[in-house]
């Protein structure tokens, strides 16, 4: 994905032209970025207060927004695991990529009235994210946990003879049921043991059932051996068997457990991909909703900004510039150069100097009014 740069300068005689001279000085012979005008409508300016208590507010909004934006993101990678490298096609905002929507920016006036006033406008995307939030955290909850079960099971149906559920592997007639004397053992026996385990179980301990020994499964290592003797020989042929290094499995043969366990993962199984689709659905249109709020928290942040630094009348062109990744540091230079002369105090002011009265929001501080817009929205690359 890409990174923006959202500017903006005070009009010269008028706005164009202070579009067109940063169409001159960056793209016309040196293709520092690609430019757009960001369309903001004629919002509400209310007094200089409320706009220097926005300013505050706002920039802790534009935080908030940007990491409920960012959770969404990369749990829809989350939920559709496997296949993740398709994140990129559902992170959409109004049907369309990312990239276009911010560059074809239009205020939507239906969600944000703009005869409300601006901290009214700024209230209802808060509330609108906070439910987004709030929403995400228990969808998140219930379908980790009902994975987190799935996993739990099917963990227990994976691995060595050693470990795993035997339930799937073993049948009824395996063993020797409902007998008041004798018991069915199952032992897991190297495969370089074999022969040692064939010569030996019968005289392990007292009372084995001769000739009673079966392989039923073999893995890699190892093999499963089900072997009988009398229910008062248990222990003692367990002792023997450990010191022979044949590992004796604790397994009963019950019917109705077996099946509950089959039951409940095919029910998680089931249960899980009823809840994906209008999961991922949930995502998508959460997603879209949370970066058309942070679009319109930028706008409002350039508004706000451009007022308190420009004063009255509104006259202002906010301006996106998408930089040339090489050119980046050039691009900063040639902006200094077009607009040092609004506030000959900002030779760049390093963002970790805390100045008094001056909010920085731990942002860097330039001659025109600067927001980024970071569109890498995931941990991992896609």
């Amino acid at each position: 994905m890409t990174e923006f740069w959202l500017i903006s300068a005070p009009g010269e005689k008028t706005c164009q032209q202070t579009w067109d001279k940063l169409m001159v000085a960056t793209t016309r012979t040196n293709n520092l970025s690609t430019n757009h005008k960001l369309n903001i409508p004629d919002l509400k300016v209310g007094t200089l207060d409320v706009l220097v208590g926005l300013s505050d507010e706002l920039a802790k909004l534009d935080s908030f927004v940007e990491s409920v934006v960012k959770k969404v993101a990369q749990y829809m990678a989350d939920v559709l695991e496997d296949s993740r490298d398709k994140v990129q096609e559902n992170l959409l905002a109004n049907g369309v990529d990312l990239v276009t929507y911010i560059t074809r920016f239009q205020w939507d006036m239906a969600k944000y009235p703009i005869k409300q006033s601006l901290k009214n406008i700024s209230e209802i995307i808060s509330k609108q994210v906070t439910q987004i939030d709030n929403d995400l955290k228990a969808r998140a909850s219930a379908y980790n946990n009902l994975k987190g079960n799935l996993q739990n099971l099917e963990r227990k149906n994976a691995g060595s003879l050693l470990t795993r559920s035997l339930a799937d592997i073993v049948k009824k007639e395996d063993f020797v049921l409902e007998s008041e004397y004798l018991i069915t053992m199952l032992v897991v026996v190297p495969k370089t043991s074999y022969n040692d385990w064939n010569k030996t179980y019968e005289t392990l301990s007292e009372m084995v059932v001769p000739r009673s020994t079966k392989m039923i499964i073999e893995d890699n290592d190892s093999g499963l051996f089900s072997v009988t003797l009398f229910r008062k020989a248990v222990d003692d042929f367990k002792h023997k068997a450990r010191e022979n290094k044949f590992t004796v499995r604790e397994f009963q043969y019950n019917e109705e457990e077996m099946k509950a366990d089959k039951e409940e993962m095919t029910r998680l199984s089931t249960d899980k991909k009823k809840q994906f689709g209008p999961l991922v659905r949930w995502l998508k249109v959460n997603f879209s909703e949370a970066f058309i709020a942070w679009i319109h928290i930028k706008t409002l942040r350039v508004f706000i900004e451009s007022v308190l630094r420009y004063g009255l009348p509104v006259n202002f062109q906010a301006m996106l510039l998408q930089p040339n990744k090489k050119n980046m540091k050039r691009l900063r230079e040639v902006l200094y150069d077009l607009y040092k002369h609004l506030d000959s105090s900002a030779a760049i002011i390093d963002a970790a100097m805390d100045i008094p009265g001056l909010n920085l929001s731990q942002q860097e501080y330039y001659p025109y009014v600067y927001y980024k817009i970071d569109c890498n929205l995931l941990d991992f690359k896609v």
